[in-house]
């Protein structure tokens, strides 16, 4: 028997994916609750929490909304049940608000208070601190403030702000509401107002703005206030066909906006707010029952990655690894020389992503250097790396840029940089509409004694300094020539020359990662059945794919041992009687966001890893381009399987995914290893 979010199948029973992902969530909360961590690094996975979950209700429960438009009659041939979903998702996500609730208040408060931080209640605002929040409010908020009053029994067509805080204000006259933004957008959320016996005391700037309501409302005798937030659809409605005098690039920047006025997914209410007063803002906003989530005093708890820090005690946060120095790339000044004799392997955050940079800033200024090639999928708004690809321009080079502009949340910036190289002289190429470019390589042609030769990068990650400073990634840096000729092969399709790259050793989505992956896993059943040694062994963040999870069942019925590394939501379930009892599975949450994908197949004796973009997901194997590269050498390939096997032995930061969905810490007699911690150690002690 398995639970209601398992897809009812007999031999092939699947998860479903957004009840799933809600369990991902939960070992975010894990880490937020753990008291061994700085009190700051509890701060931030509460922020994570948060942040995820908004975006989760923006996208997932959006698309769950789409779907109860379908006609019943079909949603039940489809085995589709939305409203089902949306009940337990509701369930699940009021559970761990309550959870959230309780090691906030119970545990994060007075841990702050300890260390000398006290984050005021309103209560304890009103009582010992009114006259500064007055001062503050009058100084810095009051002419950033937009009350308005509806009637409460009409549909007042009022509009929120897309996760926006505000307040609603209840009056003694019943017949009125307020409503009233809180500037958390233009503002700090949190303001410092003094020190008081050696303690920094820190107030929201919502109770500031909730203790001058009568001021704002001077006509009406102010009753309380609520805090309230609407989330809204983050899905882009494009039409099918784009113009032809428009392209799609332009048709996304126009459409932006729609998704400040998207369809509304979720009103996280203050759950005190009264029954009846719930049920007239309810109708007031046009919202469905279901669409009402009860929450604290408190919403955007995501901005607490921004709490001040006014000890600088240095205990309170994470300890700061320096970046490695990469034995063979720093200090360099030729790094066509040192890859072209042999291939290296970067690793972020471990390592600084001034390697990348400095290889395109060379490449900028190298008078041999013909053409730079780069798929960006999320460009930061401004780095070393957009100034280099600046600078090869400015020195004549041919430059072409593949600019995704559907990279959700980074379209504006994406698109907006795309509109620079354009007007510097680039080639820019956007999206194509219905598949996005996820990849994350350069290609790099520089003629070398009357012969053009090739340089690559493929990455697990985006071309993002910022991002690569906590998400852990891997890129490898080649001049391998079948490895850049199939590369080559890869911009040739995006740029539009070639339909099909003909592909022996990258996989290249959608043509033939799918089929590669497939033959793989069925040469370690063929080896199983046989009575041979064999093996998978996956890192990836999510495993969504039927077909994929269908072709692990059936290798584990075989007998193939299957270890998987899965941080996000999986629709696997491992440890199944004569199902999947040969897949044991774990997660890794810490202080670094787990972003590398590698995957190693025994491979009759002659092992095979493979690193790039792709997860094994639907969209990553049929729907977008992805370039994963297998790895040819030696050194490498062994670096690549030690941090493989050090990830694997996790027995701090890691849970096992079960059949239950419990989050149960891997426990071992063994000696204790944190991951991120030893392939630090191990890096470290590689490149000096």
């Amino acid at each position: 028997m398995y639970f209601s979010n398992v897809k009812k199948q007999t031999k092939y029973p699947i998860r479903h994916r957004d009840l799933n992902w809600l369990s991902f969530n939960d070992r975010v909360l894990q880490e937020a609750n753990d008291s061994s961590n700085p009190l700051y690094e509890r701060l931030k996975f509460i922020s994570i929490f948060s942040s995820n979950l908004d975006e989760f209700f923006r996208v997932r429960v959006s698309q769950l909304r789409q779907i109860k438009k379908v006609k019943k009659k079909l949603r039940k041939k489809l085995a589709l049940r939305p409203n089902k979903i949306l009940k337990e998702i509701l369930l699940k996500v009021n559970e761990q608000q309550e959870e959230l609730g309780a090691i906030f208040y119970e545990s994060i408060v007075p841990e702050l208070k300890e260390n000398g931080i006290q984050l005021l209640s309103y209560e304890e605002l009103i009582e010992n601190y009114n006259e500064e929040a007055q001062s503050y409010f009058k100084e810095h908020i009051e002419e950033l403030i937009e009350p308005i009053t509806i009637k409460a029994t009409t549909d007042s067509g009022v509009f929120l702000e897309n996760s926006e805080l505000y307040f609603l204000v209840t009056f003694m006259s019943e017949h009125h509401y307020g409503i009233v933004n809180i500037p958390s957008d233009k503002l700090k959320r949190f303001i410092p107002l003094k020190v008081k016996d050696g303690t920094h005391v820190i107030a929201f700037i919502d109770d500031i703005v909730k203790s001058q309501l009568q001021t704002l409302f001077q006509k009406q005798d102010v009753l309380r206030a609520y805090a309230i937030k609407l989330s809204r659809d983050a899905e882009l409605y494009l039409e099918q066909e784009v113009d032809v005098d428009q392209t799609l690039a332009d048709q996304i920047y126009e459409s932006l906006s729609q998704r400040l006025n998207g369809q509304p997914t979720r009103l996280l209410y203050d759950s005190t707010l009264p029954k009846e007063v719930r049920k007239n803002l309810r109708k007031s906003l046009g919202l469905g029952k279901i669409d009402m989530v009860a929450g604290g005093n408190y919403h955007n708890f995501d901005d607490f990655i921004k709490f001040p820090d006014l000890t600088n005690n240095k205990s309170l946060k994470a300890k700061k690894l320096d970046p490695i120095k990469h034995r063979s790339l720093h200090g360099t000044k030729d790094y066509f020389k040192v890859i072209k004799e042999k291939d290296q392997l970067v690793h972020f955050p471990y390592m600084s992503f001034d390697y990348v940079q400095n290889l395109i800033n060379q490449a900028a200024t190298d008078q041999d250097v013909l053409e730079i090639k780069i798929s960006l999928y999320r460009v930061a708004d401004h780095s070393a790396l957009t100034d280099a690809l600046l600078l090869a321009l400015e020195n004549g080079k041919k430059l072409t840029v593949f600019i995704e502009a559907k990279a959700r949340f980074d379209e504006e910036n994406n698109i907006k940089w795309g509109r620079i190289f354009e007007e510097k002289g680039a080639q820019v190429i956007y999206s194509y509409p219905k598949i996005k470019v996820h990849s994350k390589v350069l290609l790099i042609l520089r003629e070398e004694k009357g012969k053009v030769q090739r340089y690559a990068y493929i990455g697990t990650g985006n071309f993002n300094a910022q991002t690569s400073k906590f998400y852990c990634d891997h890129g490898l840096f080649t001049a391998h020539n079948k490895i850049t000729k199939e590369l080559h092969r890869v911009f040739k399709v995006l740029q539009g020359d070639m339909i099909i790259p003909r592909a022996k050793n990258l996989l290249i989505s959608p043509f033939t990662t799918r089929s590669t992956f497939e033959e793989l896993i069925r040469n370690e059943i063929d080896a199983a059945i046989a009575g041979k040694p064999c093996g998978i062994t996956a890192k990836m963040n999510q495993l969504e794919d039927e077909k994929m999870i269908k072709l692990l069942y059936k290798a584990s019925q075989s007998g193939v041992p299957i270890r998987l590394i899965v941080r996000g939501f999986s629709r696997l379930i491992p440890g199944l009687d004569k199902i999947s009892e040969h897949i044991y599975m774990t997660s890794i949450v810490d202080q670094f966001l787990e972003h590398g994908r590698i995957y190693k197949f025994h491979n009759n004796g002659a092992p095979l890893i493979y690193t790039g973009s792709a997860d094994w997901m639907t969209r990553n194997l049929d729907r977008r381009i992805e370039v994963l590269t297998p790895i040819y050498d030696e050194d490498i390939f062994n670096e690549l399987d030690d941090i493989l096997n050090i990830q694997l032995s996790d027995n701090v930061k890691a849970r096992v995914h079960t059949i239950n969905e419990d989050n149960t810490m891997v426990h071992n007699q063994e000696k204790e290893i944190r991951s991120q911690f030893e392939i630090y150690s191990y890096l470290l002690k590689k490149h000096h």
